[in-house]
């Protein structure tokens, strides 16, 4: 089979189309006929082993895929690797039956992009009905979810973060109510200001550095930021307990696989509440771009200049 194979860490450049023997699946295991792998930017610390999990090589990378099994059944899946190839094996209890209405793009928007809005509204910040919502990166995967999330869940206020007035009428569009320039110099003020003078009550940022350190202090009484990522590759100032007293605020860490943990089957909820949510025209994905195995490379490049937005995937077949 045609695989994306990593024999040393780096950047971009490292990521190799290779021929390989097609995977077999052991206990607890499906084979997938891949129809399409999603692209996140968290593969592009997989490439170069600064993901929270250590790789080992030689490595064939991607977390998530969307094809046949066998017996036809057709399901989005999480992987710890071997999703950019034309089949991979997935664990059977990170599978996930897609419904006939939803498509492979849409099924993967959900399986890793919504899933983490869903548990970062639902679990880490525990959003309440008339809450603030900041919404980081409300162009890109999680965030375009997330704003549609919060919105209708009765968020009093979303405030959505973007780069560029393109991405910025993208948030929106989607529902939120104010999109704030994220290379703003103070972003404490920016937010502030953007929430009618008043501290916001939920952050969620996946952007790191100086953006958490001024979205913290941007926090209400009993404010929350919930972390899920670095993209800035820039690490924030280490949180001081003390100073989270001053304000009685709140900072949280999500990490997806971990949520797999939970008692109640939690990822399964948030998938089928997802799920029934787009079957009933009340949450759509939002199409960043397709690549072939060939093009995995510029993916590549596209997810680490942020250039992209919306969920990206991958075409085995080309």
């Amino acid at each position: 089979m045609r695989a994306i194979q990593i024999t040393e860490f780096g950047g971009p450049e490292v990521l190799t189309e290779v021929e390989l023997p097609d995977p077999v699946a052991g206990p607890g295991e499906l084979l997938v006929d891949v129809s399409r792998a999603g692209l996140n930017y968290a593969d592009t610390h997989q490439a170069e082993n600064s993901y929270l999990a250590k790789m080992e090589l030689p490595m064939v990378p991607g977390g998530e895929v969307a094809g046949r099994t066998p017996d036809g059944r057709r399901v989005v899946a999480l992987t710890n690797h071997g999703g950019y190839a034309q089949k991979a094996v997935v664990p059977e209890a990170t599978a996930f039956d897609v419904p006939d209405g939803v498509d492979d793009l849409t099924a993967l928007s959900m399986v890793v992009q919504g899933a983490t809005a869903w548990l970062l509204l639902r679990k880490s910040a525990h959003m309440e009905p008339g809450e603030s919502v900041v919404v980081h990166a409300a162009a890109g995967g999680v965030g375009t979810i997330a704003v549609q999330l919060a919105k209708k869940w009765g968020a009093g206020r979303v405030i959505a973060t973007a780069s560029s007035d393109e991405k910025r009428e993208l948030a929106l569009e989607l529902g939120a109510d104010v999109a704030v320039d994220s290379t703003a110099g103070d972003m404490t003020a920016a937010l502030r200001e953007a929430n009618g003078g008043r501290r916001v009550d939920i952050v969620l940022d996946m952007t790191g550095g100086a953006v958490t350190d001024q979205s913290i202090a941007a926090l209400a009484p009993f404010g929350r930021l919930a972390f899920y990522g670095m993209a800035s590759r820039e690490r924030p100032t280490p949180v001081d307990p003390g100073a989270l007293l001053v304000h009685s605020t709140a900072v949280a860490g999500m990490w997806l696989p971990h949520a797999f943990t939970l008692p109640g089957r939690v990822v399964h909820r948030a998938m089928n509440e997802l799920f029934g949510l787009v079957e009933a025209g009340e949450l759509r994905a939002v199409p960043g771009g397709e690549y072939g195995l060939s093009e995995v490379r510029r993916a590549h490049e596209d997810l680490r200049s942020r250039r992209t937005t919306g969920k990206l995937v991958l075409d085995p077949s080309r």
